[in-house]
């Protein structure tokens, strides 16, 4: 089984893009985030057309995830918990129906949190601790788990080019790299890092300062892999082609293949 996750950055804009890499990658699953629609909005009719069933959490203009997948999804849960008064759309889970079994797969578009000294870096460390809670519940059903996502944290110094310019950057404060740990901590594998020691693994690059051709990027959009999913691990992809596509998102799609 092959689960994706893509920051598509806007659904509508890039749908042809995203036709074209089902019909390229043919994923399994695919989590998308920012796909800046509401609900009614989402391009059901053509995703369906190319073979796959639909989730959407949208909003308008703004955030929103969708998991797309070959199999129907069952137990959908929008939202992430822990905050009644939080509107904005940025968690959705679903089961896919796996060969042996099931996979709970959750599409995650964790806040950014800058500009730091605004409420949004607050905002941002206090969706962490929600996901962190949430995800401790999920661990305890003892299923396969894939929390996939745009998370918006530079893990390490090597998951970027030049640590220096983003020293003082919410996605890379001591404080979100320690809630990421956190969250790990909990009993989840990094999949990338689980794969691959290699340096200049990014998986974003802004339109900015020539980002792209100088491979001046990041690496923020993970997929984090409970031990039941662990043990099927059989490997991860970045799809890094896709970012040189005609007017592309500045994120591209990252694969794991999971084993029956």
């Amino acid at each position: 089984m092959r689960i994706t996750t893509w920051n598509v950055n806007s659904v509508r804009q890039r749908l042809d893009h995203l036709l074209a890499f089902l019909k390229e990658a043919e994923p399994d699953v695919l989590c998308l985030q920012e796909i800046k629609t509401q609900d009614e909005g989402f391009p059901r009719a053509e995703i369906e057309a190319a073979g796959y069933n639909v989730a959407v959490h949208g909003q308008k203009g703004f955030n929103g995830v969708a998991i797309l997948s070959r199999s129907p999804l069952e137990d959908v849960r929008r939202g992430l918990p822990g905050d009644p008064s939080d509107e904005q759309s940025r968690y959705l889970e679903g089961v896919v129906p796996f060969r042996s079994g099931v996979v709970r797969v959750a599409t995650i578009y964790l806040p950014n949190g800058n500009p730091v000294g605004t409420e949004k870096y607050p905002y941002k460390l206090a969706w962490m601790n929600r996901l962190i809670a949430h995800a401790g519940g999920l661990l305890q059903l003892e299923e396969p788990l894939v929390l996939a996502g745009d998370y918006n944290v530079i893990p390490e110094p090597r998951d970027c080019h030049d640590p220096a310019v983003w020293a003082n950057d919410a996605l890379f404060l001591p404080q979100t790299r320690a809630k990421f740990r956190e969250l790990l901590n909990l009993g989840l594998t990094e999949a990338v890092r689980a794969t691959t020691d290699a340096e200049k693994l990014y998986t974003f690059w802004d339109y900015q300062a020539g980002a792209w051709p100088k491979n001046n990027g990041i690496r923020i959009d993970h997929l984090l892999l409970s031990s039941q999913a662990t043990d099927r691990l059989g490997g991860t992809l970045i799809h890094k082609h896709v970012r040189a596509w005609e007017k592309p998102s500045d994120h591209v799609p990252v694969s794991v293949e999971l084993k029956d």
